[in-house]
């Protein structure tokens, strides 16, 4: 989108206020779990991790750390703390954020160095799929949307990266960055 449509800051803060994504609501944590279950199956035990954007009510960190990891949180409006991101991790997730990015370059750009060698990057938004409704999709229509991708688009990150790139589920993608040898 046109940096000349994007909201304010203010009315940005004040549009995320109006999400409804409660850490003990089953249903948003049922939304969440199309990400944490096949991350979850690739994670060692007790990983480090770090939920980037990860709202008011940090649901996704939560669910991870009931399953024994240890979660970092970063958000610039509800955990603005930039310490966790001077740190690496195990995993990063990047759960119904990457739609938010006004710089989306710089952005993955600061993800990637976040994540360790055999690190995941695990990221869910919802795919740009067909042109023809795109002014029509709901999804479009909010306005703290500012850039949309298709699976496509992160195929080639991984393959720009060199990293490998896994789509277990619609809208959601995991890039697993190599051991370094």
């Amino acid at each position: 989108m046109s940096e000349r449509h994007w909201l304010t800051k203010n009315a940005e803060y004040a549009q995320y206020l109006t999400h409804e994504n409660h850490c003990d609501d089953p249903g948003y944590r049922q939304f969440l779990s199309k990400l944490a279950t096949p991350l979850l199956q690739r994670l060692q035990p007790a990983s480090k991790g770090l939920d980037f954007g990860c709202g008011p009510g940090p649901a996704l960190a939560k669910m991870l750390r009931e399953a024994g990891h240890d979660m970092a949180v970063f958000d610039p409006y509800f955990a603005p703390d930039p310490a966790p991101l001077s740190s690496t991790y195990d995993f990063v997730t990047c759960t119904e954020t990457a739609e938010h990015f006004h710089d989306p370059h710089a952005e993955f750009t600061r993800l990637r160095a976040l994540i360790r060698p055999g690190g995941w990057l695990a990221v869910m938004t919802c795919f740009q799929t067909d042109d023809a409704r795109f002014a029509a999709w709901q999804y479009r229509r909010d306005p703290t949307h500012v850039v949309f991708y298709r699976e496509a688009t992160f195929r080639f990150l991984a393959q720009r990266w060199n990293w490998h790139c896994h789509v277990p589920e619609k809208n959601v993608v995991l890039m697993q960055r190599p051991v370094s040898r």
